[in-house]
């Protein structure tokens, strides 16, 4: 184990991602779909497609999935020992049969860093898109630029293009992104990719027949610590321990009755 934690840190730190990690079992992968379904069902999908956010306080199975063992030896491996979930959202790229698109416009996700509008420092964020469904190039799969995360934060802009899902409306300007370098992530449903907070990430609208629907969960080190961002201020009301030790206190720990910490 600790020979495969040290070569996905090494590919980590060398490229800023990991992907096709595989987390969910069959049976699994199953459940958590059904019970996704009832969300579905409850809220609508054009609802479900982005503002099912920090559902892991509300909901015992979701708060087991950002706490799977398999994904926690991932984030682990990369972040170190201690680990706070920061924040959680699902996220479904529905076709337009499903969800019309507003204004005749595909929602994208266009290029960005994650961290830009995090309001903390003193460790990276790792952030993790756990598949329900098949990713391809059809149906929107994610793309990175390799090696980005060693660049520093790039300048952000208003998107131009409309349809961007990004709650700030946020991009780097395209002559800022290698675009020739990029790598494509596809994923099975129930694999898991996972990418530094500084790195370069991007995903064209799904223009295919099928859902691209995943469970995005972004993790800290304990060292990191919450600063004020006069751009845009954040609270960070959904934190839990769910790895290691907490000897900073930087952010509380806002576990729900329901979670019992094993990792």
């Amino acid at each position: 184990m600790k020979a495969k934690a040290s070569q996905m840190k090494a590919l980590y730190d060398a490229n800023g991602f990991l992907t096709a990690i595989d987390v969910l079992g069959k049976d699994e992968l199953q459940q958590a779909s059904k019970e996704h379904a009832k969300l579905e069902n409850k809220f609508g999908k054009e609802y479900t497609q982005y503002n099912l956010h920090n559902t892991h306080m509300q909901y015992e199975w979701v708060m087991n999935l950002a706490a799977h063992p398999k994904l926690l030896e991932a984030i682990t491996a990369v972040l170190g020992p201690n680990v706070i979930l920061l924040d959680s959202r699902f996220i479904c790229k529905y076709p337009s049969s499903d969800v019309p698109h507003k204004d005749n416009t595909a929602p994208y996700v266009a290029w960005h860093q994650d961290i830009k509008y995090w309001g903390f420092e003193g460790g990276p964020v790792a952030s993790v898109w756990l598949a329900f469904d098949d990713v391809d190039a059809e149906n929107g799969v994610l793309q990175v630029i390799p090696g980005s995360h060693k660049q520093g934060i790039l300048e952000h802009r208003v998107a131009e293009m409309p349809g961007n899902l990004l709650t700030a409306n946020q991009e780097i300007p395209r002559h800022l992104v290698q675009v020739e370098d990029l790598v494509e992530c596809p994923l099975k449903a129930g694999q898991m990719s996972v990418h530094d907070g500084l790195t370069v990430h991007a995903s064209e609208a799904n223009m295919s027949d099928r859902r691209r629907c995943g469970f995005v969960i972004r993790y800290v080190p304990t060292t990191a610590y919450p600063v004020k961002d006069p751009e845009r201020p954040r609270t960070f009301p959904a934190t839990i321990l769910v790895a290691g030790t907490d000897e900073f206190k930087n952010f509380q720990d806002h576990a729900p009755n329901f979670f019992t910490k094993t990792f």
